[in-house]
């Protein structure tokens, strides 16, 4: 991305030259591409609800509270519960960053209610499905034309709870059995902004056993599941038809159900935040969650 150098912003900038120099900003702070687009669409958004030549240093807590009426009662196109969270979030950061870097002398996003969407709680595997779901994966390690893959892939998700793509993007060299410490798996990513998500996660020695009959199988030469996202979808479908379960085994609900085992092993609460790979602000929703499946 061509990005020009950044300019000389004060409270008298318009708003678009501001968001030039933020997103600049954003991406040196390392954000995602993904996440900087969705803030840089929502503040042009924002920056075109208002006249042209509207300054930054005029803007006022009022001003802002408008534009989120407009968003959801007169702008006339459908604005989710969850769309109105991000913009606010948008709308905040952009005038905290120009507020603290001294662009404009207070920030009106301060007093700003920030309207937080907690999704629903996610669906996970009760300890007696979990059983059922292995043991139907185990029985397929064993049977006349054994194929271990099945129980490689259910096992692995359930003790390390990696995300889909993190699982597809498994290399080899990846998976460490020499480790002096125990077997480990080395979850890499090769973008800077996701570095905080990389992390080496305890394998057991009953997934080792089933891997290496994996190997002897199935003999992948760089990624360790060299088949698509719907095969490897497939595969947990079959499980759970096996396994006699009304819910459908996902990723999704592989890695909940980790999460919420090694929550309620006791597993000290920064450890597992760091096994799950994700931000201290997304530990907030997550944590929360975990505790009402525990039912706390």
């Amino acid at each position: 991305m061509d990005i020009q150098p950044e300019l000389h912003i004060t409270s008298e900038t318009t708003f678009h030259p501001a968001i030039r120099s933020w997103e600049i900003f954003l991406l040196d702070q390392g954000r995602s591409l993904h996440t900087v687009k969705a803030f840089l669409g929502d503040m042009r958004l924002f920056a075109n609800y208002f006249p042209s030549g509207t300054t930054i240093g005029s803007i006022t807590t009022d001003d802002i509270n408008r534009f989120l009426g407009w968003l959801q009662h007169e702008r006339h196109v459908p604005c989710s519960a969850k769309s109105l969270s991000r913009r606010i979030t948008s709308t905040k950061s952009f005038f905290r960053w120009l507020s603290r870097s001294g662009r404009i002398p207070s920030d009106p996003a301060e007093k700003v209610l920030q309207k937080t969407v907690i999704s629903p709680l996610p669906d996970v595997l009760t300890p007696e499905e979990e059983v059922l779901a292995l043991e139907a994966a185990r029985a397929l390690r064993v049977a006349s034309k054994p194929d271990p893959r099945p129980y490689v892939l259910l096992s692995l998700l359930l003790s390390t709870g990696i995300k889909k793509g993190e699982c597809l993007a498994l290399t080899l060299n990846h998976i460490d059995l020499d480790s002096p410490k125990s077997p480990r798996l080395f979850v890499r990513y090769s973008a800077s902004g996701s570095r905080y998500k990389e992390r080496n996660i305890q394998l057991n020695e009953d997934w080792v056993e089933a891997y290496q009959e994996y190997l002897d199988v199935y003999h992948p030469v760089e990624q360790v599941f060299p088949w698509s996202p719907r095969r490897l979808e497939y595969l947990l479908e079959d499980i759970t038809i096996d396994a006699g379960l009304s819910k459908h085994i996902s990723f999704a609900m592989c890695r909940w159900t980790c999460a919420l085992n090694d929550w309620k092993s006791g597993m000290d609460k920064e450890a597992l935040r760091q096994k799950l790979g994700i931000s201290k602000i997304q530990w907030r929703e997550t944590s929360n969650k975990l505790r009402l499946l525990a039912g706390e």
